[in-house]
């Protein structure tokens, strides 16, 4: 603990978001960065509690309390102070593979569980992360690193989203021949088509990929495995398999005017928009615009701000979000106390950015659809809403109710349906006759990750569900873990 009076005598402290307004005009990412002495500064904040809570992983309430892959926080927050970078960054990467991507997009449950945060701030754990990993790669410290020799076994990995390359890296550290089979076009999954530019630029992404290409990992590109290219021969063709597909089956809306033409799963939205900037600038015009329409984002997570982000740099006329929960409170409340994760009020970047240009936050909290009305041509032009309030049922559980007299009818011409995923598309797991959970996803215990089907492993949003780009990577390493020991009887994997 390099500054033991750091944390009374410094403020915590952000670098500043580009302006709202500057910002929508490009798809560059939005965030600034701290000189050296600042983040020195907030290094010293960090108090290396004798119980740290931010990298001792828990979940409490359901939620992540503290670092889901267990990153050593006090240690290089002290190195930081101490201006030993070098040091910062490997042990950052002794625990996360891809801390460039963490440092985005991740909400920092270990910011939660900060124990400063019992009366104070916590420490700006996720921005100093984040500038120890691309000053690592600034001053040239972060190099290709292949095994020295190969152990003969060969696994595939199929999906190349966060778990999928974090499991990848980690056979391939042990010495194995590893293959990543992606459906999409270019490797990433969610890192690539899911989250937009500017939260997460794909140069970063690609940069990553191909650094683990010169360490010998091998990439197939547009392979479908399941539909186009058959699982079994994936299975047949290696010692070992590892799905990484994610929970990629999204919840639906199915009320009146469903079939209207203007609606759209937001995914659809957000991978067209983006396979459209890299391509070719958007120049193309493959991708679904929002430019001077009035669109409604119905969800209010991650994926519910990334398509109220994007519609913002289209140039929509007018947006508006809708949740069917109600409004967080401004601070913790008796039953959210720390250090479970805050579930407090909070303007992400693109409610932010919708404020700045229209006036207001644009989510409308506790509010449903109840039809969709098109026009003579099929398109929506309409979006019949009403309030709910939550009410027990006879089994006691938590149930929406309409509130009489609440009706309301909003201008829509582009809907974008962000409200979550119900698990993992069929193809893969159906074939190779994987075992699945009462919620459809792929039967592996956590810390096992082996499925009914021996020699063959599960991990990520396609065993846990739909989760965080960190959990993913917890998962893909833990996975890997256990292929590893599957295939040499030991394994010295983390």
């Amino acid at each position: 603990m390099g500054k033991p009076t750091g944390f009374m005598e410094i403020a915590r402290e952000l670098p500043q978001d580009r302006s709202p307004l500057e910002r929508v005009k490009d798809w560059n990412e939005f965030h600034e960065h701290f000189a050296e002495a600042k983040l020195q500064q907030q290094g010293a904040r960090c108090m290396d509690c004798g119980i740290p809570f931010c990298h001792t992983s828990q979940l409490i309430s359901g939620m992540a309390s503290g670092c889901p892959i267990n990153n050593l926080i006090p240690e290089w927050n002290d190195l930081v102070y101490r201006g030993l970078w070098q040091e910062a960054l490997h042990r950052l990467h002794k625990t996360n593979n891809f801390p460039e991507f963490t440092g985005r997009v991740c909400p920092a449950p270990c910011e939660g569980s900060c124990v400063l945060g019992l009366n104070e701030l916590p420490v700006t754990i996720k921005n100093i992360e984040a500038a120890i990993i691309d000053n690592g790669f600034l001053q040239g410290w972060v190099n290709a690193e292949p095994p020295a020799k190969r152990t003969g076994k060969n696994v595939a990995v199929i999906g190349s989203g966060p778990s999928g390359l974090a499991c990848a890296a980690q056979l391939n550290r042990a010495g194995h021949q590893v293959t990543v089979y992606e459906r999409a076009d270019r490797i990433g999954g969610l890192l690539m088509y899911g989250i937009p530019n500017m939260k997460l630029d794909k140069k970063i992404v690609q940069r990553r990929v191909d650094l683990m290409a010169a360490e010998g990992v091998k990439f197939v590109v547009n392979a479908n495995i399941g539909t186009d290219v058959s699982a079994a021969k994936i299975k047949n063709e290696n010692d070992a398999v590892v799905i990484c597909t994610g929970a990629t089956k999204a919840r639906d809306l199915p009320i009146p005017g469903r079939e209207l033409k203007g609606i759209y799963m937001a995914m659809e939205f957000l991978r067209a928009n983006t396979k459209s900037l890299l391509d070719s600038e958007h120049k193309d015009g493959n991708y679904i615009s929002a430019k001077d329409k009035h669109v409604i984002v119905v969800g209010g997570g991650d994926t519910g701000t990334d398509c109220v982000g994007t519609s913002m740099r289209h140039g929509c006329k007018s947006l508006t979000q809708l949740e069917i929960l109600p409004r967080p409170a401004d601070s913790r409340q008796a039953d959210n106390p720390w250090p479970e994760w805050p579930k407090v009020y909070k303007l992400d970047y693109g409610q932010e950015e919708v404020a700045s240009k229209f006036g207001a936050d644009p989510r409308v909290y506790l509010t449903t659809g109840e039809k969709f009305v098109g026009d003579a041509e099929g398109n929506v032009k309409e979006m019949h809403i009403y309030d709910v309030e939550w009410t027990k049922n006879e089994q006691g559980a938590f149930i929406p109710k309409r509130v009489a007299g609440s009706d309301k009818v909003l201008k829509a011409d582009l809907v974008l349906l962000a409200m979550g995923f119900l698990g993992p598309e069929d193809a893969v797991l159906t074939e190779l006759g994987v075992e699945r959970d009462p919620r459809s996803n792929a039967k592996a215990e956590h810390g096992q990750f082996t499925t009914n089907v021996p020699g063959i492993f599960a991990a990520g949003d396609c065993r846990r569900g739909q989760s965080l780009v960190v959990w993913a990577i917890n998962e893909g390493r833990g996975a890997a873990r256990e292929c590893d020991r599957f295939l040499m009887g030991a394994s010295n994997l983390p």
